[in-house]
């Protein structure tokens, strides 16, 4: 390949990179490794690990692409997302499209070929995610979050029917944590970008139901969030260490977020987002080791 070929495949990656939400993505698949690695560890079958990962990735990437190609439009009236590259206008909208597309199908494909149940489940996550929520949902009503949530929680619970051959309380609790995570995850992004939403005409519950009641909705999922991931974790066996470490973890969650009810400011809000995303991903880090 020559040199000329090279930098511009390199340019494309560069161009395209942003639509897949490296962080958010990556996220969501440690998610889903925690989900199978809880049920299966030690994990002894690498191919069906590589898999799962490879299946994740492709789909959930897949739906974040066709996320933003629906709402390049909302996008670029956002100053935090303007210069992404379909609402900016870097990349061609029916190139994304395309693209959206075939990762989306070749996630789910796989996941199919791998197991039935792991398939419909990861194609659930996909269809509430784009369909139900980003579609449907979001310029429409703020509780459109709640089906994003669930579509959230899809992964691990992929991952632990993909591990057990099936559903069980357990999966359905991590769901669920993550379903209760969401908000905290959100709802402090929306108020951060207040003006943003406003300005993109995107509801959402700062601006439906005010700044106090999202802060108490924050608290209030947050502790059935923690208690989810608490008692699924003992579902599956942690030892006495690990749920301190988790316990831990929690009560740093809940502290910040009655803090951002009683004493309300732009550094701990951002800071609870902030720190929403480490809980997640080393309650996920806990759940494979």
């Amino acid at each position: 390949m020559s040199q000329a070929k090279i930098a511009n495949l390199q340019s494309k990656i560069r161009s395209y990179w942003p639509l897949v939400k490296s962080l958010q993505t990556g996220l969501l698949v440690s998610t889903g490794m925690a989900g199978y690695m809880s049920a299966r560890c030690p994990v002894f079958n690498l191919g069906t690990l590589a898999g799962l990962f490879f299946s994740l990735l492709a789909a959930i990437s897949g739906s974040t692409i066709l996320n933003m190609w629906w709402d390049r439009d909302i996008d670029a009236r956002m100053c935090r997302t303007q210069k992404r590259p379909l609402a900016s206008g870097k990349i061609d909208p029916t190139e994304a499209l395309r693209l959206g597309l075939v990762l989306s199908v070749l996630g789910v494909g796989l996941a199919t070929a791998m197991d039935a149940l792991y398939g419909l489940i990861i194609f659930a996550g996909l269809f509430f995610d784009v369909v139900i929520y980003s579609i449907w949902l979001k310029r429409r009503t703020c509780w459109g979050i709640i089906w994003g949530g669930i579509s959230g929680g899809m992964p691990i619970l992929a991952g632990r029917a993909l591990g057990l051959g099936g559903l069980d309380w357990i999966g359905i609790l991590l769901a669920l944590g993550i379903l209760f995570w969401i908000p905290t995850h959100i709802l402090t992004f929306s108020m951060k970008y207040f003006d943003d939403y406003k300005a993109a005409r995107v509801p959402t519950f700062p601006s439906t139901y005010g700044f106090g009641v999202t802060r108490l909705t924050i608290a209030v999922s947050s502790v059935f969030a923690a208690l989810a991931m608490g008692f699924a974790a003992w579902g599956i066996g942690m030892t006495l260490g690990y749920l301190r470490v988790l316990a831990v973890l929690s009560i740093g969650l809940l502290t910040l977020a009655f803090v951002s009810v009683f004493r309300p400011t732009e550094r701990v809000n951002f800071g609870l987002f902030k720190y929403a995303s480490l809980y997640m991903l080393s309650s996920m880090v806990l759940m494979m080791l």
